[in-house]
């Protein structure tokens, strides 16, 4: 008979302990403190419980738990030591079929590690998606992860121990996640196309309208269309735009429903990762490849737009898609030049856009047609990742200020110039990243980073007599932001004229802050809900195409967590099939409760 949660709601405890044997290795003291919070309302929350009995546990219980896993391709492997579960996942890995050399490599990594650490490696090694890691990616997360500090690496040991249950779990439960594993292999398909340079060295890039860029906007017009879109086209800059209306043919005139806009952007930065910008495509087209295979309609129209550009790699550009269609296309973006000395016009007509601001202009959406945006995105950060939480919803998009700057002293000898008379440039800006970071730890959801540093000229027996700077300060409200930028402009006056040095400092950026519309950050807690999840509000330090959708209609998303501590804009990024799925249960939940509003 096949286990439900039901089952496993109305055993008696000793029953129901019995149902979980086994999916935390030698550890059932896990399942037996979980059991107290029955009735479980899903799976995912039955893994939040499981995930917090083993947070809430002493240090020297969790490294217990990690004890009790076997090395990868250790000695219990050679000898069948290994539990049933165990063996399965190491054999379909080729753990139990390494080479000599592979072998031997694995062995004195085992040994490097415990040296290191003082517990075994764990790895969850179905993957994220659950078909399995090779031997070759196995041994590159081991070599990677020998370099974390310990306090990290036991907190890595445990996420992969809760990944190693989840995948259990679903076995047991028979619960694939089908649609998070469809919406994984769409990125993996998107993933084949990166710019030549980066293709030939394994790395994805996808900057605006190179022949890469078209070929992921044709891949996603093709799977669009077989999701049964109605309407599926290119815009003037390159958008792809699929429409699933209310109804199988276009409405008569005076009868006209509103639309919910979704979607995110398909361009990368430079040796990216694969699911920033392009879950929140991918996620909803999900959606509505399963309202039209059940032949179903809702109530209002869903458009969702894979965004052509939002990173400003190739053009000084950001947000141009969703720029558009707000009405903010910049007419001189026209005549940028990329590093190649290619016009963004000529780029355009190329690829067959019409590379005029009448054709560009006409992007901009009418807001009272419109009943909102909403958008899905990786969470690009470690707190979801940390709180063994899928998913999050998302309160505000951090408004954030820039400054460029630079600290001129005097340059003079490193040997023969006294500390007391020096004019040191580098070290008047260390002091001030040093303020930056005290003021903005003083603030919940503020922060400042100096990313930029740079002694011009500089050399090692000279005292440094210039030092440019960046300063980039983010809050989730601008007034927070504006008070820190304020502390921080008033303190560089005060440390350059004790210090005896000059400055200059121009602002570059200021975007303002675009907390989400409170009507639907409650739609997306309620679909969260719906999934059996607790609600975890937080706000984005990074910015979205959902602020520039932000200036003429309603918006809120929805975070995905991440894997490897939730890094993005990396090659590491990356999240579980089974994340995927819930984040296209909750775009379900969220368009049932819209439907029923309307």
């Amino acid at each position: 008979m096949r286990l439900t949660l039901e089952n496993l709601n109305q055993a008696p405890h000793p029953e129901a302990l019995k149902l979980l044997d086994g999916l935390y290795e030698h550890s059932p003291w896990i399942g037996k403190k979980a059991l107290d919070v029955r009735p479980f309302l899903s799976l995912a929350h039955l893994k939040y419980e499981m995930a917090r009995v083993v947070e809430q546990a002493d240090r020297h219980v969790q490294i217990e738990l990690i004890r009790a896993h076997p090395e990868l391709a250790g000695k219990a492997t050679v000898s069948n030591g290994l539990t049933a579960e165990s063996t399965s996942e190491q054999s379909r890995a080729g753990l139990t079929h390494c080479t000599a050399q592979e072998f031997e490599t694995l062995q004195q990594l085992n040994a490097d590690y415990n040296a290191r650490f003082g517990f075994p490696f764990i790895l969850a090694v179905r993957g994220p998606r659950g078909s399995g890691l090779n031997r070759q990616q196995i041994i590159a997360a081991f070599t990677r992860r020998l370099q974390n500090h310990p306090d990290f690496e036991l907190q890595e040991c445990l996420r992969n121990i809760h990944r190693i249950a989840e995948l259990r779990l679903s076995d047991r439960f028979a619960a694939e996640p089908a649609p998070g594993n469809e919406v994984w292999d769409w990125h993996e398909s998107l993933a084949q196309f990166s710019d030549p340079e980066y293709l030939a060295k394994g790395q994805l890039t996808v900057t605006y309208l190179t022949d890469a860029h078209r070929a992921c906007a044709a891949s996603i017009v093709g799977t669009m269309k077989e999701c049964g879109f109605d309407d599926v086209s290119i815009d003037a800059v390159g958008n792809v735009v699929g429409v699933y209306r209310a109804h199988a043919l276009p409405p008569a005139a005076g009868n006209e429903v509103k639309t919910l806009l979704t979607g995110s952007h398909y361009d990368t930065v430079r040796n990216a990762g694969k699911y920033d910008g392009r879950l929140g495509i991918l996620v909803p087209m999900a959606c509505v490849r399963a309202l039209h295979r059940q032949k179903k309609r809702l109530p209002f129209n869903i458009e969702v737009v894979g965004f052509a550009e939002e990173e400003g790699q190739r053009y000084k550009a950001t947000f141009l898609g969703s720029g558009a269609l707000t009405g903010d296309f910049k007419a001189e973006w026209l005549d940028q030049k990329d590093a190649g000395g290619v016009s963004m016009r000529k780029a355009m007509q190329h690829a067959g856009l019409p590379a005029t601001l009448e054709a560009i202009n006409a992007l901009r959406r009418k807001p009272d047609h419109y009943l909102g945006f909403v958008e899905v995105h990786i969470e690009q950060g470690p707190i979801l990742n940390a709180r063994n939480l899928p998913l999050g919803v998302v309160t505000s998009i951090n408004g954030s200020v820039r400054y460029l700057g630079e600290v001129k002293g005097m340059a003079s000898h490193a040997g023969t110039t006294p500390m007391a008379t020096r004019r040191d440039a580098a070290t008047a800006v260390a002091e001030i990243a040093l303020y930056m970071e005290k003021r903005a730890g003083e603030a919940e959801h503020l922060v400042a980073t100096m990313g930029l540093l740079a002694v011009p000229g500089g050399s090692i027996n000279v005292v440094p007599g210039r030092c440019q700077f960046s300063l980039d300060i983010r809050a989730t409200t601008d007034g927070v932001r504006d008070a820190c930028a304020a502390d921080v402009l008033r303190e560089i006056s005060r440390i350059c004229e004790r210090r005896g040095v000059a400055y200059t400092l121009e602002e570059t950026l200021r975007v303002p802050a675009a907390p989400s519309a409170p009507l639907w950050q409650r739609r997306w807690e309620r679909a969260v809900q719906a999934c059996g999840l607790p609600v975890f509000g937080m706000p984005s330090g990074a910015g979205h195409d959902a602020m520039k959708l932000h200036d003429i209609m309603p918006q809120a998303m929805l975070f995905v967590r991440g894997e490897n501590a939730g890094i993005s804009h990396n090659p590491l990024e990356s999240t579980t099939s089974h994340d995927m799925a819930l984040a296209i249960e909750a775009f379900n939940h969220l368009l049932a409760d819209l439907a029923a509003d309307n």
